[in-house]
């Protein structure tokens, strides 16, 4: 197969609506930042100079025009993002907290990126791709979970990567117990798994990363490439019997984290696209973490995620200043 994409990624494409101070009445204003974790990690790919494309589903309003054109802006094939005439664009609140956390509300009862059927799935895009990422919000419901599924299997079919993020959000789901079940099925699939510390505790029961880790690959073989983010406190590769950590960028000027884990995956994937999946020794796997830590730092810097990702250029400028050999 003549591979078109580098990478396809299946699932939400939504409005984050942030913080953005108060009015003169003292109103909080909101600021409307398209997002959604496919396409942020499709926005860093397109960064790194690597072709992409996206599957999903908006609705027929202002909300969805605003992201088909920041999606197509921004280099992303969007001949996959369809248009639902009835079900509205999905909306999210996100509020921040004190740490510069976040604490998310949606309107998604429902929403347009749930319609997402089997039948809408444009199988010649899925069978031509190196790399096919997607993640549990398009496995929240029954029929984009069927969807989901088929995607996935279609993406193996044609020898693709399958890349992995959990993503949890506990609001989307009618019980912890569905989460789980479709956390594990994803965990089963794929080659390449982005997971962040709570969400291998909520899977593991282990807050020690080693052995949730350890966990993990005994019960998905099929794991090749596992890495876990713990935000400030850095992250972990796990490889071929390697255990490499490599620390955060600690610098002031972080305004939220959105995006930030799905700009780390991005700049592995752009890694196993450029290098390969097997990395050859610890000093590699390094290299590629402390790239998507810094990545991940800048991206934080900013509000939103698809227009606040950085040029490849500022992230090796920043390792640089850290000392990083680039």
């Amino acid at each position: 197969m003549r591979h078109i994409y580098d990478t396809v990624a299946l699932g939400e494409l939504l409005i984050d609506f942030t913080e953005n101070g108060v009015s003169e009445q003292g109103n909080p204003l909101w600021e409307a930042n398209p997002g959604g974790a496919p396409c942020n990690v499709l926005a860093m790919l397109r960064k790194l100079g690597k072709s992409s494309a996206f599957i999903g589903k908006v609705g027929n309003d202002v909300y969805g025009r605003q992201l088909r054109k920041t999606v197509s802006d921004a280099g992303i094939d969007v001949s996959g993002l369809l248009v639902d005439p009835s079900v509205h664009t999905t909306l999210a609140i996100v509020h921040r907290t004190e740490n510069g956390d976040r604490d998310f509300s949606f309107y998604r009862d429902p929403g347009a990126d749930m319609m997402l059927s089997e039948g809408d799935l444009p199988e010649e895009m899925i069978r031509s791709c190196r790399v096919f990422h997607f993640g549990t919000l398009s496995m929240t419901h029954d029929g984009v979970r069927a969807a989901t599924k088929k995607a996935v299997a279609m993406a193996k079919e044609s020898g693709a990567l399958i890349s992995f993020d959990p993503n949890l959000r506990p609001p989307l789901w009618k019980s912890s117990d569905l989460a789980k079940e479709c956390i594990a099925w994803g965990l089963s699939q794929c080659d390449i798994l982005k997971i962040a510390d709570n969400e291998l505790e909520f899977m593991t029961g282990s807050t020690d990363f080693d052995e949730g880790a350890k966990i993990l690959l005994d019960t998905c073989p099929n794991i090749r490439l596992l890495n876990v983010t713990a935000g400030p406190d850095g992250s972990y590769c796990y490889h071929r019997g390697m255990r490499v950590y490599a620390p955060a960028i600690r610098l002031p000027g972080t305004i939220e984290t959105t995006g930030a884990g799905d700009t780390f995956c991005a700049c592995v994937l752009n890694d196993v696209l450029e290098n390969g999946i097997d990395k050859p020794d610890e000093a590699a796997i390094y290299r590629m973490l402390r790239f998507a830590n810094a990545a991940a730092y800048l991206v934080t810097t900013k509000k939103g995620a698809i227009r606040a990702m950085p040029e490849k250029s500022a992230v090796l400028e920043l390792l640089k200043a850290q000392g990083d050999p680039v």
